[in-house]
């Protein structure tokens, strides 16, 4: 129907259109929800892992807190781009409208509002960050950690084990055709001291939610040196973190920085076992190794 002006009335039935397309869109969603198999706690969690240490926990939160304000950010630009696009279309009966050069307190509006939200954002990230590399508390348990193309090497540094030096201490050494064990305690605060032998490699335990690069030349702290340094080399910092495992179960570690031709298979166990079941491995494996004149394991 038309009116007097050739201009088309826009009645109920125009408007079904939008209304389908609309329907269409959220089953669309559902669909797609239940085909990729997303249950209620995967999609609260936006992708990331169920959490495995307190620190896991922080993270998720930051991580969530992050996805609410880009979704609520989101869905008024993309609903303002919608409405304009359906609403404002071009028709052959406008005339071209006023130009208007500036306003001032809309300008004022797209400047403000992002610098809140970009100031907000830096103040949970800095303060959850300040947390999470924060080493300050005493461990009760210490694990340097060599990484090594293409593998890796614990040794445990607790109850008065040094495990710096192969004949002293309880180590895990592994190799691209066997993946080394990393067993920690759970409930109990452990620190990681981070070493590479040769290249830049990455620390990386996804239910930990958390992971962090291996530097040539960094030095754990201690007075003995973990490793004999190519000549003219020295330590340039202390690469270290703190976590606190919360769940006991068997997780995947892996190397996160692409070092070289085996970089695919820098794979890790993490065993997390209650701290009785700890003091057993420890004391297993150490008898284990010294039995063996202290062969490598």
């Amino acid at each position: 129907m038309s009116n007097q002006r050739g201009r088309r009335d826009v009645t109920p039935l125009r408007r079904s259109p939008l209304r389908r397309r609309s329907t269409h869109a959220a089953v669309a969603v559902l669909v797609l929800l239940v085909v990729t198999a997303c249950t209620r706690d995967e999609i609260v969690r936006f992708g990331m892992p169920l959490p495995a240490s307190e620190e896991a926990k922080r993270i998720l939160s930051l991580w969530q807190g992050s996805w609410i304000a880009a979704l609520a950010v989101g869905v008024v630009v993309w609903g303002m781009i919608v409405w304009a696009a359906i609403f404002h279309r071009k028709k052959k009966s406008d005339k071209l409208p006023p130009q208007v050069r500036e306003n001032g307190p809309i300008e004022a509006i797209y400047t403000i509002v992002p610098l809140i939200m970009v100031s907000v954002f830096f103040f949970f990230t800095a303060r959850d960050e300040a947390v999470l590399i924060d080493t300050s508390k005493k461990p009760d348990v210490v694990v340097d950690v060599v990484g090594y193309q293409w593998s890796w090497k614990f040794y445990y540094e607790n109850d008065g084990i040094n495990g710096r030096q192969l004949e002293d201490g309880v180590y895990v050494v592994g190799d691209p055709a066997k993946r080394p064990t990393l067993v920690i305690p759970e409930g109990r605060r452990v620190q990681f001291n981070l070493y590479s032998q040769d290249v830049a490699h990455s620390f990386w335990i996804p239910a930990f939610m958390f992971k962090r690069d291996v530097i040539p030349y960094t030095q754990p702290p201690g007075d003995q040196e973990l490793w004999q340094l190519p000549e003219n080399k020295q330590p340039i910092w202390d690469n270290k973190f703190q976590v606190v495992p919360n769940r006991q179960g068997t997780f995947a570690g892996r190397c996160a920085e692409l070092c070289g031709t085996d970089h695919s298979r820098m794979l890790f166990t993490v065993k997390v076992v209650s701290w009785t079941e700890y003091q057993q491995f420890i004391e297993d494996t150490k008898a284990a190794q010294t039995d063996a004149g202290g062969a490598g394991s």
